[in-house]
């Protein structure tokens, strides 16, 4: 099949394992024809939104990329709101798609699908949705943007989408009052991840444990990401030198934000069982999350959470609810300090637990989280 996925309401990053890379990377692995249009955004340094070239090349995934710069009309910071871009009716002409996946509602290209849908009605069009009331509309003129432009334009093209796929639960939520979609053309799409058999799965532990002396005694908490204050990580570390445990060891893996580094790094300096490895590659990280024995993220949500899931890592995250799915007889949720303490100490008493809690996280991974099937669904 010919599979075309938009990345011009959000980014598509080379070399990452976002929902979109993967996605991408499986139709690729399935054998199918798969076009990539995306705009030029993307992350400078690991860490900062920027813009990259335009151009036409072989993504990292396996994919064509077309990356498409933004219609020249009115000031930059308002073109990267309206995400129109010169174009792009051409390139569905050209690549004739039997499936499209539209990845993020909010954008004006929207109409540009739906109107190739309405001339093509054979063709699947499936529409993902990231937006929640924790990272859209937060704002005066964010909450203008989103009721008056973008939900105008979703609603025009809703007859012509086949299913509004949303990330988690507040996104279903969000869908149904901010653009006023109904229920029935929603469906719960959570991001996923690569869900290893056994063999690999050991195969990645044992490798990762060996390369970072990590004996079978000592339990791993890990944390990753691109660290700010939302992602709690000061919190962690306040919280894992309460306890006083010697076969204990804290990964910090990724980024830290200027805003907090200092805080950080005075932590760190305190535990000689606290350990920066620094910026990984997905692949990487995917191999230190099956040598750790718990994930930990109390603060603002990411992708990372899926990941660890599907290896097998028992789970410290926020409680919030786009987190409930995942979280049942495999982790804590925790929204304080005191919580968290309280985690650390249950398996300072109980180390033993977290083997039942890894099946667990691998049953509910292999569930809802395996991309393979994700991306199957969507060339239905």
């Amino acid at each position: 099949m010919k599979v075309l996925h938009f990345c011009l309401s959000c980014f598509y990053i080379d070399d990452y394992r976002y929902q979109e890379n993967e996605l991408v990377r499986e139709h690729v692995a399935g054998g199918h024809d798969v076009l990539v249009v995306a705009s030029t955004e993307t992350y400078l340094n690991n860490m900062s939104l920027g813009y990259t070239d335009c151009g036409d090349y072989l993504g990292s995934d396996g994919a064509r990329v077309i990356r498409l710069p933004y219609s020249k009309v009115g000031p930059f910071w308002l073109r990267k709101k309206v995400r129109s871009h010169p174009g792009v009716y051409e390139i569905l002409e050209s690549f004739k798609p039997d499936v499209i996946m539209f990845h993020g509602l909010c954008g004006w290209e929207l109409l540009t699908a739906a109107r190739y849908k309405r001339q093509h009605p054979q063709v699947r069009l499936y529409v993902d949705s990231h937006e929640d009331a924790n990272n859209s509309a937060v704002g005066a003129l964010s909450s203008l943007l989103h009721r008056f432009f973008y939900r105008p334009i979703i609603r025009r093209a809703l007859p012509w989408i086949d299913k509004v796929l949303c990330i988690s639960l507040e996104t279903m939520d969000f869908a149904k009052e901010m653009y006023g979609l109904p229920g029935h053309s929603l469906e719960f799409f959570p991001l996923g991840g690569f869900v290893a058999d056994e063999e690999v799965y050991l195969s990645h532990r044992n490798s990762a444990r060996m390369e970072w002396c990590l004996d079978a005694r000592q339990t791993v908490f890990l944390q990753s990401g691109k660290f700010d204050e939302k992602k709690k990580l000061v919190e962690s570390l306040q919280a894992f030198s309460q306890i006083k445990d010697q076969n204990f060891v804290f990964l910090i893996v990724g980024r830290v934000h200027e805003s907090i580094e200092s805080e950080v790094r005075q932590l760190s300096a305190k535990d000689d069982r606290v350990r920066y490895l620094g910026w990984k590659t997905a692949d990487e990280l995917y191999r230190l999350l099956c040598g750790a024995d718990v994930y930990i993220q109390p603060g603002s949500q990411s992708a990372t959470m899926q990941m660890s899931l599907c290896a097998r890592c028992p789970v410290v995250i926020a409680d919030v609810p786009s987190h409930r799915p995942f979280v049942d007889g495999n982790g804590w949720k925790v929204s304080t300090l005191e919580q968290q303490i309280s985690v650390f100490k249950e398996v300072e008493n109980n180390p033993g637990a977290l083997s039942n809690m890894s099946i667990r996280s691998f049953e509910i991974a292999s569930e809802l989280l395996d991309y393979q099937r994700m991306a199957k669904r969507i060339l239905i």
